[in-house]
């Protein structure tokens, strides 16, 4: 039987310039839609899961189309709400070699931004799913918004379906008067596995050290939370903006685990990776019974999205499991 995912977040229209054209270059711009949640229920959609995104949208063809992307992409859109004028937007400026790739957000005022929990029955929306996942974005966009996303959290606890976060947040985002500090604790005590790094743990709870290592942060989190059951990490090195290194980690109460190095070695499109990762976390974690397979897959998933065009890792399964394999030549499948 197939697994279900919600998923709750904005998702926006993001416009680039063609190829790895400069914004100061661009006549033109390609247009696709993503954001980080609905990312995840579209990739783990295109590993076979059963998946739906919970957002809002303005009642306009702007907000129509960005229904269209999720319908298919394979998601379920009846908990897609429509209100507001606006749509959020980004522009990316891709980077190749030396040069960083450039984000630049829109998205303030937003139709998701003006979310209110009486907008959304969560106890409706989460009545056959097995697991929820939201990603510290969310609460830093409005005060409605992180209060919707704490809503949904609780409902999960009282029925059983375990709630994952990737709690990596942008300092920058925190604009409406609360700060991360005062809104992600409530959240992440609720939250079962933990998608972090060393360096969020210690921004947001004060917990680990400056340079310190992911075990002990996590080990902290762990012990700040009881609840988590689960922390999970990537290594990312930077040998260049085309060429990558991936490695998984995982503390999970008893054991600190990782991977092998993935290296990618030409980079087609770098943005949703993290999301790809959070797919593959969920997907794993579900079908595997051993932790460090489930950290492959993700690993697995994560690489691959590098090759990928787009916010959203639309591989299959079959590419997942080529790669933990050990395939990585990949080459003309007839």
């Amino acid at each position: 039987m197939n697994k279900k995912l919600i998923t709750f977040g904005e998702v926006m229209m993001r416009l680039s310039p063609p190829g790895y054209s400069k914004f100061s270059q661009a006549t033109s711009f390609e247009l696709v839609y993503g954001g980080g949640e609905a990312n995840v229920a579209i990739s783990c959609a295109y590993l076979g899961m059963k998946a739906a995104h919970v957002t809002r949208f303005p009642d306009n063809a702007l907000g129509k189309a960005a229904t269209q992307f999720l319908r298919k992409h394979w998601l379920s859109t009846e908990h897609v709400f429509y209100g507001g004028n606006m749509l959020g937007k980004y522009f990316l400026e891709k980077g190749a070699v030396h040069r960083p790739s450039e984000v630049i957000y829109e998205r303030e005022g937003s139709s998701f931004s003006l979310i209110e929990p009486s907008m959304v029955d969560w106890g409706q929306i989460l009545q056959d799913a097995d697991w929820f996942h939201w990603t510290g974005i969310t609460p830093a966009i409005s005060e409605g918004a992180a209060m919707c996303c704490l809503d949904a959290i609780k409902t999960a606890n009282k029925m059983g379906i375990t709630v994952s976060g990737d709690i990596n947040s942008r300092k920058n985002m925190w604009k409406y008067g609360k700060s991360m500090q005062e809104v992600m604790p409530d959240l992440v005590k609720n939250t079962d596995v933990v998608i972090t790094s060393s360096r969020g743990i210690r921004e947001m709870f004060e917990l680990g050290e400056e340079g310190g290592k992911f075990q002990l942060a996590a080990k902290a989190l762990m012990g700040a939370f009881p609840r988590i059951k689960k922390v999970v990490g990537k290594t990312r090195k930077s040998i260049s903006a085309s060429h990558q290194q991936i490695q998984g980690k995982m503390w999970n109460g008893q054991a600190y685990i990782k991977t092998e190095m993935l290296d990618i070695t030409h980079v087609i499109d770098r943005v949703g990776t993290g999301d790809a990762f959070a797919s593959g976390l969920i997907y794993g974690l579900l079908y595997y019974e051993e932790d460090l397979e489930a950290l492959r897959f993700a690993s697995a998933a994560c690489a691959l999205k590098h090759t990928v065009p787009g916010d959203v890792n639309m591989v299959s399964l079959d590419n997942v499991l080529s790669l933990m394999e050990g395939d990585t030549s990949g080459k003309l499948r007839r």
